[in-house]
């Protein structure tokens, strides 16, 4: 990597001779020491300005200020647009209807987003330098979703909300101070992970050690609370530091190896295999994940370290600090389906997509989300095949589960080796489907597409169009074994005695999810 940045970066010089000496650009120098400034930072939250020593004025003041600093020694005077986007959407919060307000407040934050996203595209074309779109993706997800949660509270009836969003709904309007510390605390500035507005006051207040016990005999209105001992994050963290600057090492060491740049080259597209098209841009893209796993979890860490993310208990009694988590790598990297791998990408845009399209449309909801996350990442044509590409692929992934999984899940052998067969499969679609978000051009994802033969997009219409009515739907076993093994358990044949009943049996034993609850990047 060259030692220099970009011109378009205005943000602090101060540690050029690090990027020198290291090699590393100054605008990723900047990201990494404001990122480690703000982990030592957040320790201060949980210690000196713990909610039990200190009023929440003070912390959201604390939390604000050096998210401004912060911004500022990272953009420079782009850092305007930090305050510039959340302030034009509180004007629109403070002066519109609730009925209308969340939809313009909206359309007010893409319409910010897309014009500093087409301005860095005039001006800084295909270029990885940090720049000010990052924290404003964040802020938009952060200030829309307060929107929404305004809109739950003032203009609906609690009759008409979902649970997340009666839970997440917001019954008094936000003072200035606590909508931009909000926007903008440090913690979460730079990298996530998107707290919706409820947990963030939570954390602020101390409520968020504060529970209902769970019992039958109170009922809802009931004042009891549970006061939680919150236990000391610091292993945890640790472990989230160490992880990160290991996906760091990853990504620095060993991507020059792998560029995504060679996809473009006439050698790799006329003169090589499609399986070494697939092994490559598998590599590749996985390479690019380390750069996204080291800023999630890093920003996790600082989370944590600030009091923000406790989830209870394990079994075994560990503490869980996985509550705002943006990533869950294992369960990506070897998700069995579309939906596992999906779901585990990105968590808080999953959580955002879900809460503002998915659980409010009827009609298209999978398509909208889609098309609401694509215009949320901006305007490169890579952009948009992945995530066009994304939506069929979610559809077709959808319709073979539905036909074909009740056909391996009788017996726990056969379903592992399926559940092996369908995690390779993901591993090669989102790798296909992927590599066009990290190369952003349009011309060259299509002319390696066309190379690999549109293969697998071929496949994926195959299985909407031809699978469901080629498949039969899985028929009823006239004998059942006296232990017959569904879903690695074990049930005695004498429980199975009627058509019906073993109906039911297997309904409970294999459900199929009909629904794809999150769908994003």
């Amino acid at each position: 990597m060259a030692a220099s940045s970009s011109s378009y970066y205005d943000g602090s010089k101060i540690f050029t001779w690090v990027a020198e000496y290291t090699g590393i650009s100054v605008d990723q120098v900047n990201f990494v020491i404001s990122q480690f400034v703000a982990l030592a930072l957040a320790s201060l939250f949980r210690t000196v300005l713990h909610p039990s020593k200190t009023n929440s004025g003070t912390r959201h003041g604390f939390g604000l200020i050096f998210g401004l600093i912060i911004g500022y020694f990272c953009f420079g005077m782009q850092a305007i647009h930090l305050a510039g986007l959340p302030a034009l959407c509180y004007i629109v919060i403070r002066t519109q209807s609730p009925q209308i307000m969340q939809r313009m407040v909206l359309a007010v934050a893409l319409i910010y987003l897309s014009c500093i996203h087409l301005h860095r595209q005039m001006y800084d074309y295909g270029s990885y330098t940090l720049d000010i779109t990052g924290p404003l993706m964040v802020i938009t997800q952060k200030v829309t979703s307060l929107a929404f949660s305004i809109h739950d509270g003032f203009a609906r009836n609690d009759s008409e909300l979902t649970k997340s969003q009666r839970f997440y709904a917001v019954y008094r309007l936000p003072s200035p101070l606590e909508y931009f510390s909000y926007a903008l605390a440090f913690p979460a500035l730079m990298a996530g992970p998107v707290l919706f507005y409820k947990d963030y006051i939570d954390f602020i207040d101390g409520n968020n050690l504060i529970q209902k016990p769970a019992s039958k005999n109170l009922d809802n209105n009931s004042n009891s609370r549970t006061v939680v001992l919150e236990p000391s994050p610091c292993i945890v963290v640790y472990k989230k530091v160490a992880l990160s600057c290991l996906c760091a090492f990853m990504f620095v060491k060993f991507l020059p190896m792998f560029t995504i740049e060679r996809v473009k080259e006439d050698d790799f597209v006329e003169n090589t295999l499609i399986t070494y098209k697939f092994w490559y841009i598998g590599v590749a893209t996985l390479l690019v994940r380390f750069k996204y796993y080291f800023a999630w979890i890093l920003a996790d860490a600082i989370c944590n370290n600030a009091g923000i993310g406790f989830n209870g208990y394990n079994s075994n009694g560990s503490p869980k600090w996985d509550r705002f988590s943006n990533i869950k790598i294992l369960r990506f990297e070897f998700g069995t389906s579309m939906r596992e791998s999906i779901e585990a990408w990105n968590i808080g845009t999953n959580r955002w997509l879900r809460m503002l399209v998915y659980e409010r449309v009827n009609k298209y909801s999978t398509i909208l989300t889609y098309a609401l996350s694509a215009v949320w990442h901006g305007f490169y044509p890579g952009y948009y095949l992945t995530f066009a590409s994304g939506a069929l692929f979610t559809f077709a992934a959808r319709t073979m589960r539905r036909t074909i999984r009740d056909y391996f899940t009788y017996s726990s052998k056969v379903k592992f080796m399926y559940d092996v067969v369908t995690c390779i499969i993901t591993r090669l679609v989102m790798a296909y489907i992927t590599f066009t978000f990290v190369l952003l051009e349009f011309w060259p994802s299509i002319r390696l597409y066309l190379h690999m033969y549109l293969c697998l997009h071929i496949l994926a219409l195959l299985a909407l169009i031809l699978v469901p009515h080629l498949v039969p739907k899985r028929s009823i076993p006239r004998n059942i074994n006296p232990q017959t093994t569904v879903n690695g358990s074990v049930t005695n044949s004498h429980h199975l005695t009627s058509n019906g009943s073993i109906m039911h049996a297997l309904k409970q034993a294999t459900p199929i999810t009909n629904s794809v609850s999150n769908h994003h990047d």
